[in-house]
């Protein structure tokens, strides 16, 4: 039997009732398939904030770092202290948001299946940033030549597996001549050592029209951090919901899984949430460790999670997002029963 630990956070907001949606699913995805998933609850967030004034513990951290992978919720006003530091700390270069059109759920487009890739290091998402004067705050833009590279790599081995086999390079060129300058040669030189995959480049604000005007048209987007951060929520919606969004944070050695969207302090503890953003974050943890340890049986379990959830929105088990009235834990049984169906 396959067995891995996972690290998991849950959260603040509706974070705690996303993990409790999910975690059937997972337990049911085992039964099926025999892999073993054993998790680790560690502490992070505005809670740990409160209590300890840290919102990302060192034990947490080597907690994590003893565990395969970490699935965590979302987090709340401590998000950049939990999130940037985990994605710094085990270089999670890429920021993976796959979105697509599912049954029953008014997409724009019924037949939208896009993936972002952002650069998930660097940016102004580096935090660097200071009061010039009284008057005037400075953020510093930082973008490599080498990470630039790296993120173009990710994005055209990925779209080189897909069917369409198709990159979009989002960036402001035009205006930002040197940081995007950089980040636009480094996809152009990458895109060179590809030629199976064909390449469009974009502006980042004509980007955002046409992910309304013809998502289908998209395939593999790579682009910066913050300029995907952006898009990838308004995608989110193109497709549906946030609640259908799920992300994950690869690194060469290591990865982070979560739901993109936020912690909605307003809809906690009210069973409103969309757990399918935390359920399909798992089918993405269960493909990474089906591919960085070649296991078939991870292989199928994220099959089986994400057949799952289809079939559960096909049948109209769908949230308050969706036009709906299931609760967040009804969905989630929904859904972990589905996977002896599917």
């Amino acid at each position: 039997m396959s067995r891995y630990q996972v690290a998991l956070m849950r959260g603040d907001g509706i974070g705690p009732e996303l993990a409790e949606a999910t975690l059937p699913v997972i337990e049911a995805v085992e039964q099926r398939v025999g892999v073993s998933i054993d998790f680790l609850e560690v502490e992070g967030g505005d809670a740990s904030f409160k209590n300890t004034g840290i919102a990302l513990p060192p034990e947490t951290l080597e907690a994590v770092k003893k565990c395969h992978v970490c699935m965590k919720g979302p987090i709340g006003e401590t998000a950049g202290e939990v999130v940037l530091k985990l994605r710094q700390t085990f270089d999670l270069y890429a920021n993976v948001r796959p979105l697509k059109s599912y049954p029953n759920i008014p997409a724009i487009s019924p037949d939208i299946d896009l993936v972002f890739v952002r650069e998930n290091t660097e940016d102004v998402y580096k935090g660097i940033e200071f009061m010039l004067n009284a008057d005037t705050a400075v953020c510093f833009r930082i973008i490599t030549k080498s990470r630039s590279e790296k993120i173009a790599e990710y994005a055209f081995r990925l779209a080189k597996s897909r069917t369409k086999k198709k990159v979009t390079i989002v960036h402001k060129a035009n205006v930002m001549k040197l940081t995007c300058g950089v980040f636009a040669n480094s996809c152009r030189k990458v895109a060179q050592k590809y030629p199976e995959v064909a390449v469009e480049e974009l502006y980042v604000d004509a980007a955002a029209m046409h992910l309304i005007r013809r998502p289908q048209d998209f395939d593999v987007i790579v682009t910066t951090n913050l300029f995907g951060d952006i898009l990838s929520d308004e995608a989110a919606q193109v497709v549906g919901s946030l609640g259908l969004a799920p992300g994950a944070n690869v690194g060469d050695e290591y990865a982070l899984f979560e739901p993109i969207h936020g912690s909605a302090p307003d809809l906690a503890g009210k069973q409103m949430a969309n757990p399918c953003s935390m359920i399909l974050a798992s089918k993405l943890m269960m493909e990474w460790l089906g591919e960085k340890h070649s296991d078939q049986l991870c292989r199928e379990a994220a099959d089986l999670i994400e057949k799952a959830v289809i079939k559960s929105l096909r049948n109209g088990v769908l949230t308050p997002d969706l036009g709906g009235k299931s609760k967040t834990k009804e969905a989630g049984l929904a859904i972990s029963k589905n996977i002896w169906e599917v």
